[in-house]
């Protein structure tokens, strides 16, 4: 699960203070659902207005460097806040800030992505931000709710909540319309619902319902629920649960199968990798392909790239996200996973290729 919390939440509008008595709440809920086996991620926005009162800033707008600055100082309060509070039940707490480029740029969405893996694998909680400190004005989300949608399908998320000053999608935006009605559950993002979007109700947060309607095209894309619903009473996450009023956006597959969904409709793969019968075997039994099943590579490919697998009669039977470039693929394949470390100089994955990025492809896929 993925949490966002957004700044009108955290922050005290009259002090410019954090809201410590709501944010316990916040985190007494994350701490029940880490003790019931749950991974989660928290996207938090706070620092530009925790920053901003330090710094004796004005309210109202700010330039892009005075912005940065108010992030750098507000960050460090912000996530001391979080350590503080999630460790006192032996929770490890991560800090992640992260770029638009992190998301768009190949090399860097992998690099964030595999960092997530390994602190959810560890048991970590990751606390993410927007990198406003290093971010331009063209090169940045600008508000968290699409950085929340964006790692939500970077972690292959389950469910992402968006807590805000509102409590849900309406017809009209409530504040200017007091007929407008609320709408429960969405199941497709049409024009008319994107045309329901309103303006922030809040001078101290950056979004609105025109960018969670943005994110939750990016996360349902991704097969991720999204909910969005009101932070403004202690305990958000347990009254959701309890049935308070919230609006959900429905996914029509699993992050799985939307991934794998990508990964088949891919137009022109990167290269190949050739497989022996004994790999064509594990992969038709849902397994991974290791090393120790690759007789030869064709095409130059990249880590993270899609590729196609080749059945040892040449036949392209499935495609996946590699792992390893062409040139480290060829100096592994045929040996034991193990074996990566020392052949290559660095521990990689144990897999060519994971079983959650490869796709067993129909005859359809493949005649396509």
């Amino acid at each position: 699960m993925v949490v966002k919390v957004g700044s009108a939440l955290l922050v005290d509008a009259a002090t410019g203070r954090l809201n410590r008595v709501w944010l316990e709440s916040l985190v007494e809920d994350l701490r029940a659902l880490r003790r019931r086996g749950q991974q989660l991620i928290v996207v938090s926005s706070g620092a530009v207005a925790l920053g901003r009162r330090h710094l004796g800033l004005p309210s109202g707008s700010l330039r892009l460097a005075e912005k940065q600055a108010a992030a750098a100082v507000g960050q460090i309060r912000l996530a001391h806040a979080y350590k503080e509070m999630l460790e006192t039940e032996g929770l490890s707490v991560a800090q992640m800030l992260l770029t638009l480029e992190d998301s768009e740029q190949r090399t860097r969405y992998l690099n964030a992505r595999a960092t997530l893996e390994a602190l959810l694998a560890l048991g970590a909680v990751p606390v993410i931000n927007e990198n406003d400190t290093v971010a331009t004005a063209e090169l940045r989300y600008g508000d968290n709710d699409r950085l929340a949608a964006r790692v939500a399908q970077m972690a292959s998320a389950d469910c992402l909540v968006l807590l805000s000053d509102v409590d849900g999608l309406y017809t009209a935006d409530p504040n200017r319309d007091p007929g407008a009605e609320f709408i429960e559950r969405v199941l497709h993002i049409t024009p008319e619902i994107e045309a329901m979007a309103g303006r922030p109700a809040s001078d101290i947060g950056s979004g609105g319902m025109a960018t969670k309607i943005a994110a939750a095209k990016i996360a349902v894309g991704a097969g991720c629920h999204l909910c969005i619903a009101s932070g403004h009473h202690p305990h958000p996450l347990r009254r959701i649960e309890a049935g308070a009023r919230c609006t959900w956006f429905l996914p029509a597959s699993t992050p799985v199968a939307a991934r794998k969904q990508w990964i088949a409709g891919t137009l022109r793969p990167a290269g190949a990798i050739h497989i022996d019968a004994g790999a064509l075997e594990a992969l038709r039994a849902g397994k991974s392909l290791l090393p120790a099943g690759v007789t030869g590579t064709l095409g130059r490919f990249d880590s993270g790239d899609t590729v196609s697998v080749l059945a040892p009669d040449g036949a392209e039977i499935a495609r996946g996200i590699a792992a390893y470039s062409d040139n480290d693929a060829a100096k592994i394949m045929g040996r034991r996973s193990a074996e990566i470390e020392a052949l290559l100089g660095y521990r990689g994955r144990d897999e060519i290729i994971h079983r959650d990025d490869l796709v067993i492809l129909t005859h359809e896929v493949r005649e396509s």
